[in-house]
């Protein structure tokens, strides 16, 4: 098993010298040749490799934070192509959205149509910024931008650099004298996981002319598997603190080290899973909660919940978070296939009127009156096809709705399988498995894995809620 974990590792993009080191400690740590016969044995070096992993990406460092009502300058460094422009409105939009005054200054004269990029961006995220079309000289207009941020009481001023090459000396030099003309309070370097192997020494570069203290991924939502991330770690000794996981400005999270090996692992990330399920229970009204429990399900529920999760991000992500599953489960054209068919389905919802969207028997009323399904269809511009097909599934969706609905305290976070008997939980698994895609229910393993999962959702959740208290 060990083999094939650092197999794994190595098609992760896992430096190979880490891996070896990996391996080694893994060895030396346990001696499976002198193990009881009733341990488990995989378990143990799964158990073993998860720990050397963890102290891999976490190098003992302290994570810098900003001091409220200070200036803070951050500066972020990395290759061409990165997505480090991109990066800097997202760390700036992320702290602006958490209280703070925030402010980007474009220091790139190096490539044509960078501040244009970051003005663009920035203008969006209702974030100030400074730049110029004219001065060439890159100390001069950050310095000029940092200072006049200052004299406004901005507290965190991210200064975005030229993207550059480690071969680049005249573009290195350039940001060795900008970070000692700046003096920085967090140097941050950006870098993109799916660069692969090159990751080491590209991060080593960096690290020999500026003093990195942070690290940030991008590009986590493609095939990149980022095993770049530990050798990044490694060569700077810096902490990773946000990881890119999409385009969209809001695509960006802190980084958390066990959820991270554990889906480079290819373990899952429950906790991930049920902080999403738990932002998707933050949308629903109480009204809605209130009619789902009394056996009430009507389309514009189902329309409101396909909205929600529509703002839960990309299918590849949440399916990477299951254990068994990986990003490169579902691919880009199938992901792209998915979405398109909710936003058809809520075009057609949009053409329904008032009476149908709020009455408890939809379908039923719709099959009544198959004028209003013409209807629709021509409203929504789509097939009488397509409208029949949104309502058998809204008549099988609304059928496990309400008896999921019905048991004690599901959707409050008090749901445990003890409010029920052996009879119902497989009925209960029985009714999901059957909504369920055959090829996502084969890759959990069956109705054994479904259950599996079902146990750790429960345990997670149970896990977070005796934390609050």
């Amino acid at each position: 098993m060990l083999k094939d974990i650092c197999t794994a590792l190595l098609e992760a993009d896992v430096n190979i010298k880490l891996v070896k080191q990996l391996r080694d400690n893994v060895s030396s740590d346990i001696k499976l040749d002198g193990m009881s016969l009733g341990l488990n044995k995989r378990k143990m070096i799964q158990q073993a490799v998860f720990r050397e992993l963890t102290k891999l990406v976490d190098p003992g460092v302290r994570v810098w934070t900003p001091n409220k009502g200070k200036n803070n300058v951050i500066m972020c460094v990395g290759l061409q192509g990165s997505g480090k422009t991109t990066t800097c409105v997202k760390l700036a939009y992320y702290y602006r959205m958490k209280g703070w005054k925030t402010c980007l200054v474009c220091a790139d004269t190096f490539r044509a149509g960078a501040f244009d990029q970051l003005k663009q961006n920035a203008t969006k995220a209702r974030i100030p910024f400074y730049g110029s079309y004219t001065e060439t000289d890159t100390v001069v207009i950050t310095t000029e931008g940092v200072d006049k941020f200052k004299m406004e009481n901005f507290e965190i001023i991210i200064v975005d650099t030229s993207g550059r090459h480690k071969q680049e000396n005249s573009l290195s030099e350039e940001m060795l004298q900008l970070s000692k003309a700046l003096q920085p309070d967090n140097v941050v370097y950006v870098m993109d996981a799916s660069i692969g192997q090159a990751c080491e020494s590209q991060a080593k570069a960096f690290k020999d002319k500026v003093d990195v203290a942070s690290v940030i991924i991008t590009k986590l939502d493609g095939h990149a598997k980022g095993g770049g991330a530990l050798s990044a770690v490694a060569a700077t000794g810096s902490p990773i603190i946000f990881i890119g996981t999409g385009e969209h400005i809001d695509d960006f999270e802190p980084f958390k080290t066990k959820p991270f090996i554990s889906k480079l692992l290819g373990m899952g990330d429950i906790e991930g899973l049920v902080d999403k399920v738990k932002e998707f229970g933050k949308e629903n009204k109480d009204a809605v909660i209130d009619r789902i429990q009394h056996g009430q399900f009507t389309l514009r529920d189902m329309y409101e919940q396909l909205q929600t999760l529509m703002k839960l991000g990309s299918y590849r992500q949440l399916m990477g978070m299951i254990p068994g599953f990986g990003v490169d489960f579902l691919s880009k054209e199938h992901e792209k296939t998915s979405t398109a068919r909710m936003k058809k389905m809520m075009v057609i919802m949009d053409s329904m009127n008032n009476h149908e969207l709020d009455n408890d028997e939809g379908h039923r009323l719709f099959h009544k009156q198959p004028g209003r399904i013409q209807r629709v269809a021509r409203g929504s511009g789509t097939e009488i096809r397509d409208v029949e097909d949104l309502l058998t599934m809204y008549n099988k969706f609304s059928k496990t709705i309400k008896k999921i609905g019905g048991m004690k305290g599901f959707f409050h976070g008090s749901f445990s399988s003890k409010h029920m008997n052996q009879t119902q939980m497989i009925k209960l698994n029985r009714q999901i498995a059957k909504m369920m895609d055959h090829r996502t229910l084969k890759q959990i393993g069956g109705m054994a894995g479904l259950q599996t999962l079902m146990r750790q959702f429960e345990q997670e959740a149970a896990k977070q809620l005796k934390g609050r208290i």
